[in-house]
């Protein structure tokens, strides 16, 4: 599927959303929670690393300064009960507002897009949130690949157009839509059927984003390969 076809079926799901909204009297958007926080993997790993600290800080001072005692080890003990609540319940980093999304730097879009889509999880509904997820894991992908790709390139560009303007726009779209009509039918599709076609939309032009940048990688490894073997067999002959 081309860019422009993306445009094309993108433009026509939020057309049908601008429909069903405009039959409502009230305008009132869903109420959305902010939800942005670490992985428990990740709190786990700090919690790990923080405890690990203090206990070395411990021994170095134990051993070279002054034994701790029971009471010195209560204090330890103390110190990393500290540690551990205040990483588990720290807040985790904000979602960047929709509006500075566009604006990010391309090697930091897909996760800053990540953290936006995880903000929207509480007003979407069930089937869409699952889509949202394979999105985030298209996403961590994606970010890794673009550490290599220039803002200039047509590449660049196609994604920052994708991930960072479509996709928010197309969610927000939805989330205009007054709850009461987004299970309603109209032309053969509600609201939120059209909010889950139009993600495995978007989720399917990012995985094929990925698959072209790992091509384009593939083939320069294998252009490398070929001139370190014609070199190596030139340098036996």
């Amino acid at each position: 599927m081309t860019s422009h076809d993306t445009d094309q079926a993108l433009a026509s799901a939020r057309g049908a959303l601008d429909r069903v909204r405009l039959q409502s009297f009230e305008g009132v958007a869903p109420t959305r929670r902010p939800r942005a926080q670490r992985s428990v993997g990740k709190r786990l790993a700090a919690i790990g690393a923080a405890n690990a600290a203090v206990l070395v800080a411990a021994m170095v001072i134990g051993l070279a300064v002054v034994p701790l005692g029971i009471f010195g080890a209560l204090a330890v003990l103390m110190v990393m009960l500290a540690v551990t609540i205040a990483i588990a319940f720290a807040p985790g980093p904000r979602p960047v507002a929709q509006e500075k999304l566009a604006r990010s730097d391309l090697k930091t879009l897909p996760l800053q897009t990540t953290r936006w889509l995880d903000a929207q999880r509480p007003a979407l509904p069930a089937p869409a949130v699952q889509v949202a997820d394979r999105i985030g894991l298209r996403l961590d992908t994606l970010g890794k690949q673009l550490q290599s790709v220039g803002d200039d390139t047509p590449a660049g560009a196609d994604i920052r157009r994708l991930v960072g303007e479509q996709l928010p726009e197309f969610v927000r779209d939805y989330q205009r839509v007054p709850a009461a009509l987004r299970g309603t039918e109209r032309n053969g599709k509600t609201p939120d059927r059209q909010l889950v076609e139009g993600l495995e939309l978007i989720e399917r032009e990012i995985g094929q984003m990925s698959e072209e940048l790992a091509r384009g990688d593939l083939d320069s490894l294998e252009t490398r390969g070929r001139f370190l073997e014609m070199k190596y067999k030139d340098g036996d002959n």
